[in-house]
């Protein structure tokens, strides 16, 4: 009987301990000097094992951070009525939103140009994080007009849906008018709130709401943990937009 490869015995121990949860998902596992004392090989054998653990889809390799569990991609759908809270119910699973900033302030050029409003005209400004089963799921940054909605501000604290909030303030429906989607490397407060190491990779998007008369509510980008979501485009919401 032929004996299995020294890194492929690696390979299948690591692989049930991975499927047993041993090491959970989103989890860093030993460094390869660790792994190469327990099992009493060179690094070469580990990366080995390792690279057919990646191969597998069992691991993500993040270069200068080391190897990871992979966690279980979150479909996320891109259409024309993207709403965060319901695009993800019925999964089972936990959803919340942090605020990290919240306040109102004159509007930059392009913030006005893309809400069609004089430049220096107040928006509220919304920066918050998305939590799906307790692991940050996406960064966003968003920009209202502050003229349409006066009380925006406190419907947003008092609401973690954002749809909720601008029901209350007079907006029942709104659609995406257009989204840009590009993959990007996570830096400064991207990467610290995103909990991913300076470098790793993101999915970014820019985004347009507009009311039923075509009038822009909302200018946004999000980063999303590449990780954890998948983007499913439906509709004709993408256009080209820097």
């Amino acid at each position: 009987m032929q004996t299995l490869a020294i890194w492929r015995q690696i390979y299948e121990t690591l692989s049930r301990e991975i499927g047993s949860g041993h090491y959970p998902k989103g989890e860093k596992l030993p460094t390869e000097a660790v792994l190469a004392t327990r099992f009493n090989v060179n690094r070469h054998t580990i990366r080995r094992a390792l690279a057919s653990l990646q191969e597998e889809g069992l691991i993500h390799v993040r270069q200068g951070a080391g190897a990871y569990v992979s966690q279980t991609l979150v479909d996320y759908r891109l259409d024309t009525k993207t709403r965060f809270s319901q695009n993800l119910a019925g999964t089972g699973l936990k959803l919340r939103r942090e605020i990290l900033r919240l306040e109102t302030l004159p509007s930059s050029k392009k913030e006005a140009e893309f809400l069609r409003q004089l430049e220096g005209a107040h928006v509220h400004v919304l920066e918050a994080v998305s939590f799906v089963d307790g692991t940050p799921f996406s960064y966003s940054s968003s920009i209202f007009p502050a003229k349409v909605f006066t009380n925006l501000p406190a419907s947003l604290r008092k609401h973690t849906s954002v749809t909720a909030a601008l029901a209350e303030n007079g907006l029942l429906d709104y659609s995406r008018a257009w989204t840009k989607l590009t993959a990007k490397r996570a830096v400064g407060s991207v990467a610290r709130v995103l909990r991913v190491t300076e470098g790793a990779p993101v999915l970014r998007t820019i985004n347009l709401n507009v009311d039923a008369e075509g009038q822009p509510i909302e200018y946004g980008r999000t980063w999303f943990h590449a990780d954890r979501a998948q983007l499913v485009v439906e509709g004709d919401i993408f256009d080209d937009v820097s």
